[in-house]
């Protein structure tokens, strides 16, 4: 729509307005940035053992040797699921007083932990984990809680745009608002877990839907540099601070009930915004609404303290627009022709394999030494440093070589793991935030690569269809914690290799930077056989067309949310 915004020129582009919907935006991304990291502190599960009831009139010792010590990763362990046999403990330490319970129970039979489990309340008090026992026999339902979650933002993902396109973009976005504060409130009273998971299904759906809306809002609100500045920059560090915020609030709230609560409350701060956010005025045009954008863009100008026109859209403008609408694309579209789909494919798994990789870090986390609170805080924190590297890389480095570059930084550093995770455990933790810090600035050129790789008349599904793989891979990427019962590197070294993947998938992508965007899929750069990310590229003759046709990057979201 260039028409439309050389028409809403006469606003400027840092006016009272747009300061306002700027920084209102960036705020009502708060709530859905601070309910990302639940899944993890709500599901946290902390160490446990069979519980040996009071009545056994075991003595301390005798409770202490009544739990089997296992050998995990060459370290002694208590058991978490068996207890020796209690009802033989009780007659061995009543029959032979005095003598040492080691020496007595090592060939004792093991039975189940039939009288439920004691947890550690070092860090946390209670959780959905030690509240519907989720452990040993029940252990499976962990991952499943955080692949519904995740479910509900693969939904999510997929609903709020088609009904944001519908009934506009204010609306959705204040009820995804709405839908994570009232679930957030619910999930605190769920009396079970099957009621739990459907109550987190909802919140996930409000979780993503949320962040997809304001993004778009905060796009087509705003034009020029703002706008560029706002959905690559700005609103994804906002974000990324509600997230670090999370693990403190944890810290300080150790009840999974009470911290469900607190969830809710930047949502229902964020409501009263109803009244200080406008819709978006190229939603209303492409609905014919005229007068309602005018009556907008008149308010702003007002605002602005600058004159609008008298007539701010014309009828012709209008028609014109109308008429140079592109024949809607479907799905199917990116499969049509062998260049299209292999560009697809290539991408789909590329995004695939990044969400593995940046939430399969993440849910990891509980596996190394240390604070949990702390280390959930500097692996979100290492994200901001991320967010600015990807966004300078991505104006000034060719596409390609920012991407392999950083996602083989992240995959190097995730590798070598496997060497310090048990004798050194801070260069493991420093090795970890180094491989976030690589995917995720990754992933941050990814976005943007993906908006040049694809054609203006199917750009918004093919991104889409990004999104909808990047959330399947994040409703997996739970599960990689069961990796770590057969060995515990190899979620670290799966991590690592599906990074290598999307890094030799890349070397086959055709390069874009500072090449036109492509408007058809006829138009589509080819893919290459092999050539290096760092050679220099022939620039594309000079037609006429090609540089009429000359635009700058899509201003496409810099952030691992979608």
């Amino acid at each position: 729509m260039q028409d439309y915004e050389e028409t809403v020129s006469f606003l400027g582009t840092w006016g009272p307005f747009q300061r306002r919907v700027f920084f209102l935006l960036c705020l009502t991304s708060i709530p859905c940035g601070y309910n990302i990291l639940s899944v993890i502190f709500l599901l946290a599960s902390p160490p446990h053992h069979c519980h040996i009831p009071a009545h056994s009139n075991l003595s301390q010792d005798w409770i202490q040797a009544s739990i089997p010590v296992q050998q995990v990763a060459g370290q002694p362990e208590r058991s978490s699921c068996s207890r020796y046999e209690l009802d033989m403990l009780q007659n061995l330490s009543t029959s032979v007083p005095g003598l040492s319970p080691e020496v007595l129970i090592s060939s004792l039979k093991q039975e189940g932990c039939k009288d439920g489990w004691t947890y550690s309340t070092e860090y946390y008090q209670s959780t959905v984990v030690t509240e519907f026992n989720l452990v040993c026999s029940d252990q499976w339902k962990q991952p499943l809680t955080s692949l519904i979650y995740f479910l509900g933002g693969l939904c999510g993902c997929f609903i709020s745009g088609q009904l944001s396109d519908r009934f506009g973009r204010k609306p959705i976005l204040f009820s995804a608002i709405i839908l994570l504060s009232v679930f957030s409130t619910a999930v605190a009273f769920a009396p079970s877990w099957p009621v739990f998971t459907v109550l987190f299904f909802m919140l996930g759906l409000g979780q993503i839907s949320c962040y997809i809306v304001v993004f778009v809002l905060g796009k087509e609100l705003l034009i020029g540099s703002t706008r560029v500045l706002f959905s690559s920059l700005c609103l994804p560090f906002v974000y990324v601070i509600a997230m670090m915020l999370l693990p403190g609030t944890a810290y300080l709230v150790t009840n999974w009930r009470h911290l469900s609560l607190i969830m809710a409350v930047p949502g229902v701060a964020c409501i009263p915004f109803w009244w200080l956010i406008p819709e978006s005025p190229r939603w209303l045009v492409s609905r014919g609404r005229l007068q309602e954008a005018e009556l907008l863009l008149r308010s702003a100008a007002l605002e602005n303290r600058v004159e609008p026109p008298h007539v701010i859209f014309l009828s012709s403008n209008v028609e014109k627009a109308t008429s140079q609408k592109v024949e809607s694309l479907s799905f199917l579209d990116l499969l049509r022709t062998t260049n299209i789909r292999l560009i697809t494919l290539m991408l789909w798994l590329i995004w695939f394999s990044s969400s593995i990789s940046y939430f399969g870090l993440s849910f990891n986390m509980s596996s190394l030494y240390g604070n949990p609170f702390l280390n959930y805080f500097l692996v979100s924190a290492v994200e901001v440093p991320a967010y600015a590297v990807s966004w300078l890389a991505a104006r000034s480095l060719p596409r390609r070589l920012s991407f392999i570059s950083f996602t083989l930084l992240g995959a190097l550093a995730l590798l070598l793991i496997q060497v310090t995770l048990h004798s050194q455990p801070a260069l493991t933790l420093a090795l970890v935030l180094l491989g976030k810090f690589g995917i995720l600035a990754g992933t941050g050129v990814l976005y943007m690569y993906t908006g040049e790789l694809s054609p203006t008349v199917i750009r918004n599904t093919a991104m889409s269809s990004c999104a909808m793989f990047s959330r399947v891979g994040s409703s997996i990427s739970p599960y990689l914690l069961q990796l770590a019962a057969f060995d515990q590197l190899l979620p670290w070294i799966l991590v690592g290799s599906l990074s290598l993947l999307s890094v030799l998938l890349c070397v086959f992508l055709p390069e874009t930077f500072r090449q036109p965007l492509p408007d058809t899929i006829q138009q589509m750069a080819l893919t290459q056989k092999f050539r290096w990310p760092w050679a220099s590229m022939t620039p594309p003759k000079d037609d006429g067309k090609l540089a009429k046709d000359m635009n700058t990057a899509p201003e496409i979201i810099c952030t691992t949310r979608l």
